[in-house]
């Protein structure tokens, strides 16, 4: 039997992805084995969202190479689609796939075996693209939450993403396969579904018939199936409706990731985005007012181009207003093609480092403060995995996105159990299940 190792770098989209591609594999025969072992077959999807996930990303086509210098190695996902010359060029690349025909890749691979090995570069012009690729999940090793990919693609622009031109167009995946899908995840056990894309607040926009809001109300509908969660949305798509929809609907979790980037209005403007601090803190508000327990967190980059002392300043007493359940802080990137690349005033990387530690910390603030107010509470928790480094222990996740530790063990694993929270400890909290 012929052995294939995979690695996943970058977003939940692309670990969905490894998954499907994973699934593809074991249908045409062969063992799936651990990165580190030795495999016929490597595949490594990569991300291209910042340099330093370009450098990932080489690093572990080469370590490939050097597990069996006799495997085919195979490079899909954003980085092989925005660079497929500078892929090809690592020494032992054999396949480059982009972000297009994945469900291909074993005809490649067998086209690679009868050809004696010759390189294939398969990546086409994403921003032709019309359709969803349908790359179902079949297996889920391990796992108690599902992630499911029910978008493709971004039109935003932002001036500082190549995500658009690595993923192409809006393409929705059709409302019969996703509920497909779920029902027989949840025939598998799941309990709790969480609804991925690239943009996934963009569902359904391409097809004319659905949204993203209908899509949740079939989910929502699907026996078994006790949470579902949101991915990150953009606040241009949280309006009274949705909210007042979403209120309504007691499996969807209250837990929304709203995409912020900077606290600055300026800032706001040269990033491309589609709306202004006064129009986001007016969507948190109106989750906060109509959704019980609601948890909301954020994406904030520092050191965009031109970002002044002013504006950082200004960003982080928005941050502090605020009081997000969790922020994730990262650094602003230079992606060459995309127009930030070429502003002037680029952050000196120094300074860049001192933002994001004073983010980083007012982060850390703000999750124990919202963790506390939790103290003494009794919530349900679906419990997924054995706490790294605390024996005796388990953890998961409560509906609005609490990591809680209890005592335990694997029994306890894809359960929902009512929990008492009692400490809140850094990000976390401990509990008792009641």
């Amino acid at each position: 039997m012929r052995k294939a190792a995979f690695y996943t770098l970058g977003c939940k989209v692309n670990q969905y992805e490894t998954e499907a591609i994973s699934g593809i594999f074991q249908r045409a025969g062969y063992q799936v084995v651990d990165f580190e072992e030795v495999a016929d077959v490597y595949v490594i999807n990569t991300c291209t969202v910042t340099s330093l996930s370009d450098r990932k990303s080489r690093q572990m086509i080469r370590r490939a190479r050097n597990n069996n210098k006799d495997a085919i190695v195979a490079v899909v996902g954003c980085y092989a689609q925005t660079a497929p010359e500078e892929v090809k060029k690592i020494p032992g690349v054999n396949l480059v796939i982009g972000t297009r025909d994945r469900g291909r890749i074993i005809d490649y691979i067998n086209e690679l075996r009868q050809h004696g090995g010759q390189q294939i570069t398969a990546v086409d012009n994403i921003m032709a693209a019309k359709s969803f690729e349908e790359l179902a999940v079949t297996t889920y090793k391990g796992r108690t939450r599902a992630f499911l990919k029910i978008q493709e693609g971004c039109s935003q622009f932002c001036s500082y993403c190549i995500i658009p031109y690595a993923r192409g167009p809006i393409r929705s995946r059709r409302p019969e396969d996703i509920v497909h899908e779920v029902e027989r995840l949840a025939n598998g056990g799941f309990k709790e579904i969480v609804l991925t894309g690239i943009h996934v607040a963009s569902y359904g926009r391409d097809l004319g018939t659905t949204s993203l809001l209908d899509i949740v109300r079939r989910v929502h509908e699907v026996q078994g199936i006790e949470r579902i969660r949101l991915g990150s949305v953009e606040p241009t798509v949280v309006d009274k409706e949705f909210v007042d929809t979403a209120a309504g609907l007691k499996k969807l979790c209250p837990h929304y990731h709203i995409s912020l980037q900077s606290g600055c209005d300026e800032t706001l403007k040269r990033m491309n985005r589609k709306y202004n601090t006064e129009q986001y803190k007016r969507v948190v508000d109106m989750l906060r007012c109509r959704i019980e327990d609601v948890a909301v967190t954020t994406d904030v980059m520092v050191g965009f181009p031109g970002e002044t002392d002013r504006e950082f300043e200004t960003t982080y007493n928005f941050l502090t207003e605020m009081a997000f359940a969790k922020m994730h802080i990262f650094k602003y990137s230079a992606r060459k093609g995309t127009p930030a690349a070429a502003f002037k005033d680029q952050v000196p990387p120094e300074l860049k480092e001192e933002r994001s530690r004073r983010l980083n910390e007012l982060s850390q603030k703000c999750t124990f403060r919202f963790n506390a107010g939790y103290r003494g509470r009794r919530m349900p928790v679906l419990y997924e995995q054995e706490a790294g480094g605390k024996e005796g222990y388990m953890e998961g996740l409560t509906p609005n996105y609490i990591r809680v530790l209890s005592p335990g063990n694997m029994d306890l694993k894809g359960e929902i159990k009512d929990t008492r929270l009692e400490e809140a400890v850094s990000d976390y909290m401990t509990g008792e299940v009641v």
